[in-house]
């Protein structure tokens, strides 16, 4: 069971950090990621975080321990939210004012 719980929880965070980065990608927008700014390697980084956590939900084991690994998913989802709503992977950046 504590598999299941570490891979959801993985899993969810990785999924979570992904869904940004794909969508900047898609929408042809500038978002910071460590294959480049630009909205191809965000499509990338965003795609390929999808799939890892994809596969890091499908080895949690959700069909053995659903409650668990639901659990876990879903506060990694969480947890990556509150990270890049307080201080983010760059610090905190105020919006520009008047827009």
């Amino acid at each position: 069971m504590w598999s299941a719980i570490v891979l959801g929880f993985l899993g969810g965070v990785m999924g979570g950090n992904a869904l940004p980065h794909f969508v900047r990608g898609i929408t042809r927008r500038s978002y910071p990621c460590a294959l480049g700014n630009g909205p191809v390697p965000n499509l990338v980084a965003g795609w390929a975080g999808l799939v890892l956590s994809v596969l890091l939900l499908a080895w949690a084991g959700p069909g053995e321990h659903p409650g668990p690994a639901f659990g876990a998913a879903a506060a990694g989802v969480l947890a990556i939210g509150l990270f890049h709503a307080g201080p983010g992977a760059f610090g905190r950046r105020e919006e520009p004012s008047g827009a």
